[in-house]
């Protein structure tokens, strides 16, 4: 959208009440992301599970949102983006009933599958919507509610779930309300985001760029009246004339003579990829059962899950503030340094730990705490840096002509990492939790020289500069 009005002339609260129910898809990633953490023993239990099927019972809502998220952009285009949110939001809802009541591990990894195309499909929602209807004064800031909405929906979870795990006396396998065991609450209580999301997609108008490519630059004038103080022709105008010259992407654009793709692809692929091989969704997914392994009660690593999804809140906040003031790279390097000391850290107490007779290692007084800080501290330097820096710089970081295909390539190789570390690090942790986290350290250690040498600093750089940006780098 151009950026013909003026700075002020603009309905801040229109706009924030727009962003933040685009975001809500955001909050649904999160939710589901952590939702599992607290059931993940209680269906290990029920089902029998060996570590190999529970992770790829976990990851296998991964696989779904890749594929929710590669179709997402086109299905965008031909059906609108608040049709496309309804989907997801469906989408979302069904998997929630289907996982609370599932006939077996067969049907469960369908539910899952399905949520997971769902949250792929609203976590590429959310940031299109937000850039067609936000003025450009405040798209940044706006378009952080995304990521803030994920961190929120994960700490909500976590809340939901422990006060689900209290009331059942303590265990995830204890029969609660109507005759349900806690775990199977836990996943009905996904139900009430999804509808609170539908319902306010339904009260929030199409995007005017959509309805403009749809042939309707009335209706498109409509919405942006409700947005800005001035007259809008200007803007429809320039969105008929953006759309005449838009370029369908495909593929073959970002090929190149490097492995088959362009070497700005191949370092938003890596930068992708080191963000999950760090290792951070072995937190969420597995945090509970890693502090149960180690001799917490099933409630004290509820507990410390809650308090770390609460540091992730936190300094996600954190970030937000810092990245237009330090920058990005600056931060990335911040962020690895304190991931391979604290990794590091995490690796040596669960390596020289003794072990139980399932060869698990048993924390005394004393490593114990030293974890837990080592393990909280890790958490803070990735939501101050990684976490949301990644995609500032992949939205940022590739020129205008292949934007749109060098982020859905980097973001699937991201879903992909993902399902990569969240289906191994069970069989991992099985042989032992410091191999585990030395794996991570390892990746943490890498990180550094391949952010130095590749990531070129973004901040203060304009979209339309990226190109010339590249360029030096070719040069």
């Amino acid at each position: 959208m151009s950026t013909t009005a003026p700075v002020k002339d603009y309905r801040t609260g229109r706009v924030v009440g727009l962003a933040t129910t685009a975001a809500l898809g955001g909050f649904l990633f999160g939710y589901d992301s952590a939702v599992i953490n607290g059931a993940t023993s209680a269906i290990k239990s029920l089902f029998g599970l060996s570590d190999i099927a529970i992770g790829f019972v976990v990851s296998i809502a991964l696989i779904g949102s890749a594929i929710g998220a590669w179709f997402a952009g086109s299905l965008a285009d031909r059906y609108g983006r608040r049709r496309v949110m309804l989907v997801a939001a469906a989408l979302f809802l069904v998997a929630a009933i289907g996982q609370a009541f599932p006939f077996g591990v067969a049907d469960l990894m369908l539910w899952r599958f399905i949520g997971g195309a769902g949250i792929g499909v609203a976590s590429v929602m959310a940031p299109m919507y937000i850039a067609e209807i936000a003025p450009a004064p405040i798209r940044g800031r706006m378009g952080s509610l995304q990521q803030f909405a994920i961190v929120i929906g994960i700490f909500a979870t976590g809340l939901v779930n422990y006060l689900v795990l209290q009331a059942a006396g303590g265990n995830a396998r204890n029969t609660w309300l109507l005759g349900l065991e806690a775990w199977q609450w836990m996943f009905l209580s996904m139900v009430i985001p999804a509808v609170v999301y539908a319902l306010l997609v339904l009260r929030i108008p199409e995007s005017p760029r959509y309805l403009v490519a749809i042939g309707e630059p009335a209706k498109a004038a409509q919405v942006l009246g409700t947005i800005y103080t001035v007259d809008v022709t200007p803007m429809v105008d320039d969105i008929e004339q953006s759309l005449q010259g838009d370029h369908k992407p495909r593929f073959s654009d970002i090929r190149g003579r490097t492995l088959g793709l362009m070497p700005i692809v191949w370092i938003g692929i890596m930068l992708s990829a080191f963000q999950q091989f760090v290792g951070i969704n072995a937190v969420f997914y597995y945090s509970n059962t890693i502090w149960e392994s180690v001799g917490f009660s099933e409630s004290q690593a509820f507990q410390t899950s809650l308090i770390t999804t609460g540091i992730n809140v936190l300094f996600t906040i954190v970030a937000i503030a810092l990245v237009d003031r330090v920058g990005r790279k600056p931060l990335l390097l911040i962020g690895s340094a304190g991931m391979v000391v604290t990794l590091a850290t995490l690796t040596w107490i669960f390596g020289t730990a003794p072990v139980n007779a399932d060869g698990q290692p048993v924390l005394a007084d004393g490593p114990d705490v030293v974890a837990l800080i080592a393990f909280n501290t890790y958490v803070a330097f990735f939501a101050a840096t990684w976490g949301p820096i990644v995609w500032v710089l992949l939205g940022e970081m590739f020129p205008n002509r292949i934007r749109a295909t060098a982020l859905a390539v980097a973001a699937s190789a991201q879903w992909i990492a993902n399902f990569l570390v969240s289906t191994t690090f069970p069989e991992l942790a099985g042989i032992s939790l410091g191999l585990a986290y030395g794996i991570f350290t390892v990746f943490a250690v890498l990180s550094i020289p391949f952010v130095m040498k590749y990531i070129r600093e973004t901040k203060g750089v304009t979209l339309e500069d990226m190109g010339e940006l590249e360029g030096a780098r070719a040069a």
